[in-house]
């Protein structure tokens, strides 16, 4: 069994193993009884290297042994190995040739913190979403049908992840279309079954033998000759399985059911595997993980130990922390809080969200109007539209990428029904060392053309707490986005007070340029603003927007400056000159916001100044704007 490690090494483990099974083929050259002195050595360096970097840290801990048995068993890469999401894969980059480069992960330029096709032959599926891998390696196993190969495709995917429905329209398609492919269910969680041990370890090795798999065959040929023995002797092995092992439900749709082993168990993960990777048809494979599995802090708070920051060095100087105000998510959960105790018809609705978006104190406080529909974004959306026909008022938390799932969604089932649902967007904007398949670049674009919809984007911690009580008493679907972190610290008023809907608000008068802000980016364009003695106003609504005063704007200023944290393509900006456009007012325009390309993984401050959106890009691109102007006229 692993062994369990206490502390995170500071210093980098000696690993004489791991030094020789740094890439599948190496690990594959070692003998099957140095595998479980593998997984010590590799959980060992995984402890270390993520104590250098930060990152995802207790779901890698939970597969050290499952991503050292498929890599051995499966001729990676190609066969091909999918990781749902991919917060596990950190064992799985260490073993397929980037073990040095670890101390570049999640930075600019190093290693991506998800399963990256550019980056590895071994990342067959680019993730960073839940739920796609059981879809993707279908994908896989067809084209390896069609192209006569028999290469295999595995699909790896949490307990959690397979709460969505997407998963379960892949493991229905699987079965219809007979896919030779293995699905490896990583349960750790004991979400599906408490049913691990001696017994169920040894059925699993008897199922997913070939003997029984050639008998149950060579079984199926005779009977089926008899009318209605076949189908007596399935449902009778169907109810023998169903009284020991929880696979009764993977069965119905189709895919042989094999498990529950403990995932931990080296030598019966690579006797199963071994077993199954030759069976015809779809294969289901259930194991159970500790998560956080080798380290004791982690096993006790998976949850707290889901990622971890990197370890300082002992005798550095810490620097004084910087004042800062709460974090926007914290400001949203406290004003849920504020408006459920005054309004009792108030509902909150996560699609597994609780910790990211704030919602434990809501959670306690209110648990008969609090739900977690797990990772079901589609679900939670139609969710929250049937209760508001019934008199409830929901608030869907959710973060801007996984809003996009559900698309759809929000525009019948809401939006067509011009329902009273308000989208607390968090996440919007770039978010860090995550990468673009979380940031929130395009809410503003996919949101701003859905008729009826309101839309806001708050510059400080006050204001949104004003701009979630004023969606919140619109009569129909609104959408407030705020970003990651902290705020400038701005005093909040308790009041649940709302503002003026599609009302601006000038931050500073100046002359020539106007900056028009959407978003966070106001205390950046404030300081500009002194630079240039521009007009600096605080937007606050993308839709609707403030016609008077974008009016009163293009008639006093030479330029107009929209700055915002969303793409430029189809955003706040493209609105502001539409209006213009439709109003015959001829004005130089610079639209400043995410460029048309995925900003890849690094810090946010890093992030910001490659788009231009901190105050020493806002201030070039306009002084360059202004020069073009002077040189056109003249």
């Amino acid at each position: 069994m692993p062994t369990t490690f206490h502390e995170i090494p500071r210093e980098r483990p000696a690993t004489p193993l791991l030094d020789r099974a740094d890439t599948p083929d190496g690990l594959r050259r070692l003998a099957e009884g140095e595998l479980e002195s593998l997984a010590d050595e590799l959980r060992q360096y995984l402890l270390y290297s993520v104590g250098q970097t930060g990152g995802h840290f207790g779901a890698g801990l939970g597969v050290v042994e499952l991503t050292i048995a498929l890599h051995y068993i499966f001729d990676t890469p190609d066969d091909r190995l999918v990781w749902d999401v991919g917060h596990q894969a950190y064992p799985h980059k260490i073993l397929t040739g980037r073990r040095e480069r670890m101390g570049s992960l999640r930075q600019k330029d190093g290693l991506a913190a998800f399963p990256r096709r550019s980056e590895s032959e071994y990342d067959t599926f680019g993730v960073g979403h839940s739920s796609t891998s059981i879809s993707a390696a279908l994908g896989m196993a067809i084209a390896a049908r069609l192209q006569g190969s028999k290469r295999k495709a595995v699909a790896v995917i949490g307990d959690g992840a397979l709460t969505a429905g997407m998963a379960f329209e892949a493991l229905n398609h699987a079965s219809d279309v007979k896919a030779n492919m293995l699905v490896v269910l990583n349960d750790n969680d004991m979400s599906i079954s408490k049913n691990v041990g001696g017994l169920s370890n040894y059925l699993a090795k008897i199922i997913s033998s070939r003997t029984y798999s050639s008998m149950r065959e060579g079984s199926k040929k005779i009977l089926s000759r008899l009318p209605g023995a076949w189908e007596i002797a399935r449902k009778v092995e169907e109810h023998a399985k169903g009284m020991l092992v929880p696979g009764t439900l993977f069965e119905e749709l189709g895919w042989n059911y094999v498990g529950p082993i403990d995932g931990h168990d080296l030598p019966t993960l690579v006797a199963t595997l071994r077993n199954m990777r030759d069976l015809e048809g779809p294969q289901f494979l259930h194991v159970v993980t500790k998560k956080g599995k080798g380290f004791a802090p982690a096993e006790a708070d998976p949850i707290g130990y889901h990622a971890i920051t990197k370890l300082e060095p002992i005798n550095a100087p810490v620097a004084p922390k910087q004042p800062s105000g709460p974090k926007y998510s914290g400001v949203f959960g406290q004003w849920l809080c504020d408006m459920a105790a005054a309004d009792p018809r108030l509902v909150g609705i996560t699609p597994a969200m609780k910790e990211g978006s704030d919602l434990v104190a809501f959670s306690e406080r209110f648990p008969e109007r609090y739900f977690d529909v797990a990772i079901a974004e589609q679900h939670a959306v139609t969710l929250a539209a049937g209760m508001a026909c019934d008199g409830a008022k929901p608030v869907v938390a959710i973060y801007s990428t996984f809003l996009q799932r559900a698309y759809d969604q929000l525009i019948h089932d809401v939006a067509v029904q011009n329902l009273d649902v308000l989208f607390a967007i968090d996440r919007a904007g770039l978010v860090g060392e995550d990468g673009p398949t979380h940031a929130g670049s395009f809410d503003i674009s996919y949101l701003r053309c859905i008729p009826g919809m309101l839309i806001a984007t708050p510059s400080e911690e006050n204001e949104l707490r004003q701009l979630l009580t004023t969606g919140y008493h619109f009569q129909g679907p609104a959408a407030v986005r705020y970003p990651r972190g902290s705020g400038p610290n701005a005093a909040i008023d308790p009041a649940l007070e709302g503002v003026e809907i599609g009302k601006a608000v000038v931050r500073r008068q100046g002359q020539g340029v106007a900056l028009l802000v959407f978003g966070v980016q106001l205390a950046e364009a404030l300081r500009v603003g002194e630079s240039l003695d521009a007009t600096v106003v605080d937007m606050r609504f993308v839709k609707p927007l403030d016609e008077a005063l974008l009016r009163e704007l293009a008639a006093s200023h030479a330029l107009l400056v929209t700055i915002e944290e969303n793409a430029v393509m189809g955003g706040a900006g493209s609105a502001v000159s539409e209006f213009l456009a439709a109003e015959n007012l001829v004005k130089p325009l610079l639209h400043l916001g995410l460029p048309d390309y995925y900003v890849e993984h690094a810090k946010p401050a890093q992030m910001l100044a490659e788009c231009g959106l901190d105050q020493a890009g806002i201030e070039a691109a306009v002084r360059r704007r202004l020069q073009q102007l002077e040189q056109s006229s003249s």
